[in-house]
């Protein structure tokens, strides 16, 4: 293929970050098996490389520093150098943190948000251009549950999914005039990697008190390997959501995810009728 040329057919550009295992992983395989056209990033190449195991010239292999904007900058002009477009970004990159706050450093509180917020908001950054000039494009970006509501000795990772959805939301709104659609995905518990060690990071400075922040995390833990969700169905319900003119702004993915919303919606409309003569007593 020429190096900037851009496609005239059926297919998809699709760059997916966090690619080398979970969602991204699902999602690189089924694209390249549907003949789609797939750039994907890892910190490690040929982790990535093996991890997906597909020669296809389709496969855009990336090694990727998603928090270093010079590096997430060159991944992406190197991907329209060689496929010509852009069509669906997909930003996947994260990893769990558990603890409570004060059990945290600022190191590692910072560090997560580097990673499930500020890495996301320079793929954007870099790749807005593209979308811009092209006038179409579709941003999804990976939250979780969590992100609408979180649980106990969650925290950090819990605000760092809340920061997702509520630039997603925005998001939207900014780019909507320009052709753009943005989904933000909250996924419920998945037989992913995301419960063990090289997706989850645990308080290195457990307080005794927090007794049952450390009962949630042992549950949580436990649930490793028996959750309920299919990451392959759900890998296959973000492609087919992504391009559809009435693609949805939220995306709840499981059974789990929903119920846990639904509670969630129930708890802000009663607090918030609850406290409505307060709430507009502060009015002139």
């Amino acid at each position: 293929m020429e190096s900037g040329t851009k496609m005239d057919n059926n297919k998809k550009v699709w760059f997916i970050t966090g690619a080398s295992k979970g969602f991204g992983l699902s999602l690189v395989k089924q694209l390249l098996c549907a003949g789609e056209l797939v750039a994907a990033t890892s910190r490690n190449q040929q982790e990535l490389i093996k991890a997906v195991n597909n020669k296809s010239t389709n496969f855009l292999p990336l090694q990727v520093d998603l928090v270093n904007e010079s590096s997430v900058s060159l991944a992406l002009q190197h991907t329209y150098e060689v496929f010509g477009q852009i069509d669906v970004v997909i930003n996947n990159a994260g990893y769990g943190i558990g603890g409570a706050i004060e059990e945290l450093s600022d190191q590692e509180t910072r560090h997560a948000f580097d990673v499930n917020v500020f890495a996301t908001m320079n793929v954007i950054r870099y790749v807005m251009p593209y979308l811009r000039k092209q006038r179409s494009g579709h941003i999804i970006n990976i939250s979780s549950i969590a992100g609408i509501t979180g649980g106990i000795g969650w925290s950090v990772y819990a605000a760092a999914k809340h920061a997702i959805i509520g630039l997603s939301e925005v998001l939207a709104q900014d780019v909507k005039s320009l052709g753009i659609k943005v989904t933000v995905v909250a996924p419920g518990a998945f037989r992913t990697s995301f419960l063990t060690g090289e997706s989850l990071t645990m308080t290195s400075n457990p307080i005794e008190e927090y007794e049952d922040v450390r009962e949630s995390h042992k549950r949580y833990l436990k649930m490793n390997g028996e959750q309920v969700g299919d990451p392959q169905k759900a890998a296959a319900s973000i492609i087919k959501i992504a391009g559809e003119p009435d693609a949805p702004l939220y995306l709840l993915l499981g059974g789990d995810a929903y119920n846990r919303a639904l509670h969630k919606l129930d708890l802000l409309h009663y607090e918030i009728r609850q406290w409505e003569d307060v709430t507009c007593s502060t009015d002139f």
